[in-house]
């Protein structure tokens, strides 16, 4: 019997549950395909409901709405005695059915010079028109502090009120469309008062809340803040905000859809209505008032059929999938011989005998062509080995070459410290930290005669192997053309001439050649194109200012400017490449020049060494771990006594 590793097995379990993934994945687009077909086709029939009723809520505002500005234009262009007035007033609600009751309220002192306020109103009254006067009405709070007066006087345009109940004058559940209306033109022109048209909301609530959808489905008006209009529940009419629900279920959903429709949104969505059913409402804004319609629809009735056809669906498939398995089951079985004996063939070239003979190629199915690439791969896997072998062998080399060349390359800088121990009356230290396995800085310092020590720093451009031969090349002509010219304006020119001469490579280098004579602490120094460096003696540590010259090697007639200055007693001056100031840590901030001047004013001076590695300790600890991205190098001499002194010793000793 095979075992659970067998391929038959593996086989039977990855077909079959492919296929039951594969099923289910249709079954579950079958359905949800078709309850997409289904929520389009329920978003039109939702959207053609809605609008059909916002239509004729619509239908009947905007003509509340023409009537009311109506009667303010005429209000405007021509003056109506108290009882025109009135008899406008009662003839605007006679003639329009719909609108409950109508009013004009004046600016204080605007009808007349005798009265403050005056708002005449009428409206129906069991079947008749009846009078009232709005300013005898609204005892408590006038009637210019109620939102239909003060929001169309400060906006100055038609606006429709939030829904309220009139206690006072109409007594009713109403909304009021109000008007301002103006007297004079131009800069004469001042409001004069509001006109205004009450629509009952009783019939209107009724209508929508009538509306039945499906079994359970049904229709809502939401107004302007999402206060509930109309609602199949009538507990929840003027009593509920979408707000207040929304933060009763602590819904943040529900809140943003509210806030949706006080925007004036339309929009199709899924939600837990307010009776508790998951539904798909559509809600739409009725444009003249701002208020938003609503139809809800509930999920289950909606997929009720869907759900059943997909149960059917999944019964056959299942039955299917049991045949299938049958079937591969049958098919592995006859798979597996040749299988195995490719296994064992295979076991022997995992073990790293390459050479095992694999099973001929007797047919052209999977099997055969799964024989045939392995061959492919036992041949590609020899010759594989024997290229990572040639490759490994090369890159040892040069590993090995580059060792060698980095000894070379330190050999050629001076190492041995002190270099002169005859010599006293001066101190030198060095030190060069390449990038790479090679550099391209390097410092130097020899005597040119029994008195003068030359000494110099400088900086190839580029890194690597190319920097390191052009670095000793330069190195070479320098120490060679100092000891034969002995001035450092004239060693920087002819070397110059030298290296710009055929330099197709376009390489250069930056150079600070001095000359010290150790007798007097004199010093004669020019630079080309290098960082100045520091001096340290009784008046601080501070930059030299150098005067401005050409790095070597990139035009041939430079001319370079020596410059003198006297290193006193226990005077430092300390040289050093870019690769110190322009060190970086991992954020990219370089060390700078002012930390390298603090650093030397806090570092140890009486030994040269310990200075050099001072510096070098504090560069280190700003970089934090970053990688080194150009060679440090530091060169500092110190001035400890000149002829005089030891003259004055001398004679002291006598």
């Amino acid at each position: 019997m095979p075992g659970k590793d067998s391929i038959v097995i593996r086989l039977v379990l990855v077909i079959t549950l492919f296929s039951i993934v594969i099923f289910a994945v249709t079954l579950g687009y079958n359905y949800y395909r078709s309850r997409a077909i289904l929520q389009n086709e329920l978003e039109s029939n939702a959207h053609n409901l809605a609008m059909s009723l916002v239509h004729r809520v619509e239908a009947q505002l905007t003509a509340v709405a023409k009537v009311t500005a109506g009667v303010a234009l005429s209000l405007e262009i021509s003056r109506h005695t108290e009882r025109e007035l009135l008899d406008l007033i009662r003839a605007t609600v006679e003639n329009n059915p719909e609108i409950y009751g109508s009013a004009v309220a004046f600016e204080p002192y605007a009808f007349s010079a005798g009265k403050r306020l005056y708002a005449p109103y009428y409206y129906r009254d069991k079947g008749k028109i009846a009078f009232s006067r709005l300013e005898d009405s609204y005892l408590d709070v006038p009637y210019l502090y109620w939102d239909w007066y003060q929001i169309p006087r400060e906006l100055g345009r038609l606006e429709w009120s939030e829904p309220y109940f009139d206690e006072g004058a109409g007594n009713i559940l109403m909304s009021t469309c109000s008007v301002p209306f103006y007297e004079g033109t131009g800069a004469a022109r001042q409001l004069k008062g509001i006109v205004t048209a009450d629509v009952s909301l009783e019939a209107l609530t009724n209508y929508i809340s009538s509306v039945k959808i499906l079994r359970t489905g049904y229709a809502a008006l939401l107004s302007r803040n999402a206060m509930i209009l109309a609602h199949p529940l009538n507990e929840v009419i003027m009593n509920e905000t979408f707000f207040s629900i929304a933060e009763a279920r602590n819904d943040p959903y529900l809140r943003a859809l509210g806030k949706k429709m006080i925007r004036g949104e339309s929009g199709f969505v899924h939600y837990t209505s307010i009776v508790g059913f998951t539904s798909w409402m559509y809600y739409t804004p009725i444009p003249s008032t701002g208020w938003t319609l609503a139809v809800v629809f509930p999920e289950a009735e909606l997929l009720e059929n869907v759900r059943k056809l997909s149960m059917i669906m999944a019964a056959m498939g299942l039955g299917g999938i049991l045949l299938l398995t049958l079937a591969v089951i049958s098919i592995a079985r006859a798979i597996t011989k040749p299988l195995r004996l490719l296994t064992a063939a295979t076991d022997e070239i995992a073990a790293g005998n390459f050479d095992v003979p694999l099973p001929a190629v007797r047919s052209n199915d999977e099997v055969g062509v799964l024989t045939h690439n392995f061959q492919l791969m036992e041949q590609s896997l020899k010759e594989y080995i024997r290229n990572l072998t040639e490759t490994t062998a090369a890159k040892e080399r040069i590993q090995s070459e580059l060792k060698v060349a980095t000894q070379i390359q330190a050999s050629l800088l001076p190492r041995i410290f002190p270099p002169f121990p005859e010599h006293p009356e001066f101190d030198i230290y060095a030190s060069m930290v390449p990038a790479k396995e090679v550099g391209g800085d390097f410092y130097d310092f020899f005597f040119i005669d029994d008195n003068n020590l030359c000494f110099l720093i400088a900086d190839v451009s580029d890194k690597g192997v190319p920097a390191a031969l052009y670095m000793m090349v330069a190195k070479t002509l320098l120490k060679t053309e100092g000891q034969r010219l002995g001035e450092p304006d004239r060693m920087l020119a002819s070397v110059n001439r030298i290296l710009a001469t055929d330099n197709d490579s376009c390489m250069f280098t930056t150079v600070f050649c001095a000359i010290l004579d150790t007798t007097t602490g004199h010093v004669r120094f020019a630079n080309a194109g290098h960082n100045p460096p520091l001096l340290i003696d009784s008046q601080g540590v501070r930059y030299l200012a150098l005067k401005p010259g050409l790095m070597l090697g990139a035009m041939a007639e430079t001319v370079f400017v020596t410059e003198r200055l006297t290193l006193e007693r226990e005077g430092i001056l300390f040289l050093y490449t870019d690769g110190v100031t322009e060190a970086k840590n991992g954020e990219e901030a370089l060390y700078g020049e002012e930390r390298l001047l603090r650093a030397l004013q806090s570092a140890p001076q009486a030994d040269l060494a310990n200075l050099v590695h001072y510096i070098g300790a504090e560069v280190a600890h700003h970089a934090g771990g970053a990688p080194q991205s150009d060679d440090i190098t530091m060169l500092a001499i110190k001035m400890k006594t000149n002829n005089v002194n030891r003259q004055q010793a001398g004679k002291g000793r006598e």
